[in-house]
Parts: structure tokens; sequence; C-alpha cells
């Protein structure tokens, strides 16, 4: 009485296991693709804070507080984004991002004052770079994955974002020396649109079903509802203290996206030598994320989200004690590009572990909200100290004990799953 194989699919179960690799490297590498450009988009914004300045009447700490707000939208938006996608779809969450991204890119032109700026890098632009960002997109290829697989998926994503500071830093420059302004705006907004593409190849892609190359998640019988989802996850030490070290992951990088082209320039060096090191930074980081997802197959999360951090505080160091010489800046970014955001392949892989992936996008959301708490204090303080004291010495030192602290805080997270065995 039983059904043969053959009779269930013509396809062969190698012909199935052949099309779903390819299935989910195209997902992963078209998720890279939008990821490039999104954070293309946001690890560049320090180019620009000069340029604003000579053609507008703000000075350092208004167009610091502008991308300040932005930090903290980006992460704020990510969350809502996620519960959209995970309820509605990603598509149309990645159009409405595409939008916003031209929108804020193409209005900064005209911003003349701050509240203008924050209109458009502070509201716009970072709320279309939060949807193709890291949560959405890692919850999209994660789905396709077996729980084997995220950790360097994780990775590989995360490297195209990378991947995207490497190649728009020197763009951007580029474009700002023969356009001007108008021109590197125009072109972020263009590339912030043309995401539309991969991101509409991406949702339409599909595993064949069955595919024997992916085992199956373990079955489980609770299904609870998104609110009972988050009160689990806010009552959970262990999802408090990642959220609380990435909050100094955030703190770190966008000191010193929006202000390391300003700590380059008083030192006396060209705008080509910001471009560079931001661009470094970026190649590093590469190299950076794919480690940390290779080793989060075999090492605790937990240990490396630690080591990350530690090593960040033992670099500044370092930079503070060494000559501002444009070596030392080069090696700084190579060094620091290394860590740079090799924390959130495991940092997501802690949130699966954790919850599992059926509100994936809004709980790692919310931990982007907390790295983006971080993200507000870091390029706000950075322009306050610079405005009133002519130096960013202290956000330094703040930089490094956060750094220690973050290290210390992951040590007791647990990364066994939360909730009954079916």
């Amino acid at each position: 009485m039983g059904v043969s194989a053959a009779k269930v699919s013509k396809v062969p179960a190698s012909g199935k296991e052949r099309s779903a690799n390819v299935v989910i490297w195209m997902s992963i590498s078209l998720a890279s693709v939008i990821l490039m450009i999104t954070m293309g988009v946001r690890q560049t914004v320090g180019l620009f804070v000069h340029p604003i300045m000579e053609s507008t009447t703000m000075n350092i700490a208004q167009i610091s507080m502008a991308f300040a707000i932005g930090q903290l939208l980006w992460g704020l938006a990510q969350p809502f984004f996620g519960a959209w996608a995970d309820k509605r779809g990603a598509l149309p969450a990645l159009v409405v991002g595409a939008v916003l991204i031209a929108a804020g890119q193409l209005g900064t032109f005209w911003a003349s004052g701050p509240w203008s700026l924050v209109l458009t890098q502070g509201l716009l632009s970072p709320a279309g770079t939060a949807v193709g960002s890291f949560a959405l997109l890692i919850a999209v290829v994660n789905g396709r994955l077996h729980a084997s697989q995220r950790s360097f998926a994780s990775g590989v994503v995360n490297a195209g974002g990378s991947l995207g500071q490497f190649i728009f830093a020197p763009l951007v420059q580029l474009a700002l020396h023969m356009r001007g302004l108008f021109g590197g705006l125009a072109s972020l907004g263009l590339l912030g649109l043309l995401t539309i593409i991969p991101a509409w190849f991406l949702c339409k892609f599909k595993l064949p079903k069955p595919v024997a190359a992916l085992p199956a998640e373990p079955l489980i019988l609770e299904r609870p509802g998104l609110k009972e989802q988050l009160k689990t996850a806010f009552a959970n030490k262990s999802f408090l203290l990642l959220s609380a070290g990435f909050f100094t992951c955030g703190f770190h990088v966008a000191f010193l996206v929006t202000h390391l082209p300003g700590e380059i320039s008083s030192c006396g060096h060209t705008a080509a030598v910001s471009a560079a090191s931001l661009s470094l930074i970026g190649l590093c980081n590469i190299a950076g994320s794919l480690a940390s997802g290779y080793l989060g197959k075999y090492f605790r999360m937990k240990y490396i989200l630690a080591a990350l951090y530690a090593s960040r505080a033992l670099m500044i160091a370092i930079y503070l004690a060494s000559p501002k010489t444009e070596t030392t800046f080069y090696v700084f970014a190579a060094a620091i590009g290394l860590t740079w955001l090799g924390t959130v392949p495991p940092t997501a892989g802690i949130v699966g572990k954790l919850f599992g992936l059926r509100y994936f996008a809004t709980l790692l959301g919310i931990t982007m909200f907390a790295h983006q708490v971080g993200g507000f204090l870091g390029a706000f303080l950075g322009g306050v100290f610079m405005q009133y004291s002519g130096s960013y010495l202290w956000v330094w030192y703040i930089d490094i004990v956060l750094a220690l602290l973050a290290a210390l805080a992951n040590l007791p997270i647990a990364e066994e799953k939360v909730g009954k065995a079916p």
C-alpha cells in the first residue's frame, strides 16, 4: 500500500539537494548585496560632515545630533519593520526602505538647518537602511537553513555589509571631490533605489520540498504569540546581557563612523586618508565577519563576543599611545576592522538559540535597537566633546571602559534554548 519515492516526485533526491543549495547560496548572495548597499550608505556618513558644514551654517555639534538621531532611529525602526516582515513578508518592507533611502539622501542636499537635517539624515535615510539591515535579511536567510548552517551564513551576509563600506568609502569621496555634496548624496540615493531588484529576487526564491539536505528542526509544540515571546525575552537574563553588550558595539561603531574622519583631519591628514581608513575597516571586517561566523560553529558564541569586545579596548589603548601618523591610522583601521561587525553573527546566533526563528527578525531588531542607543551616544558625544573641548580624547576613554564591561557582560550568557521540550 506504500507509495514509492518515484511516484511522489519525478525529481531525484540529489537533484532536490542541488536545487536547494543553489537557492540557499543565491539567497545568501542577494542578502549580502542588499546589506552591502545599505551599510555602505550608513558607514560613510562621516565623509559628509565637513561638506555639510562648508555648505551650510551648521556646526559639528548640530550635525552630530542629526546623525546621532539617525543612529537611534536605525535601531528603533528594525524591530517594527522586522515584525511587519514576520507577519506580511519581507518584500513590501524592503521596497519601502529603498524609497526612504533615496528620499533621505536627496533631501539632505536641500537641508539648510538642524531640523531639516534631522528629517533627512535622522529619520528618512536611517529608516530606509534599517529595513535592509541585519535583522530582516538574516531572518530571511536563516529561515531557509538548518541550525548548524546559520552562524556561518550570518557571517557571509555580514561580510556583504563590510564590502559595502570598503567599496563605498573611496567612491563617495571621489563623488564628493568631482561633483560636490549633491554628487555624493545622489549616488547613494540611486544605489538605495536599486536594492529593490535584489530584494525582489531574494523574496521570490523558494526552497524545493522535501529537501533531504536540510534536516528538519526539532518539533516545537508550543507556539507563543509575539506579545508572549517579547515578555519571555525581556524576562531572560541572557537576552538582556547580550543586548547590553551590543549597546557598546553601537557606541563604538557610530563614534568611529561619524568622527574618525574628523579625528584624522584634526591630526593634519587629508580627506583621502579618512576615506582609505574607512575602506580598510570594511575590507578587514570581511575577514572578521567570516571568521566570526565560522568560529561560531565550534565555540561558544558568548566567548567569541567577549574576546571581540576585549580586543577593541586593547586596540584603542594602543592607538592612543601611538604617534598619529598616516601609518598609525591605517594599522588601527585594519585592526579594528577585524572586530568591526564581527559581533553580529554570534549575537544573531545566540538570539536564534534562545528563542528560535518564529520572531527572529523582531527579537534581533530589539538587540539592534540596544546597539543603536549606544550608537546615538557615540555619534552625539563625539560632536559635543569636539565642539566644546576640541578633542575626542574622553570619548576614546569611555569607549575603552564600555568595551571591557561588554566583554564581562557576555560571559554569564546561557546559550541553551528557552522553552519546554516537546
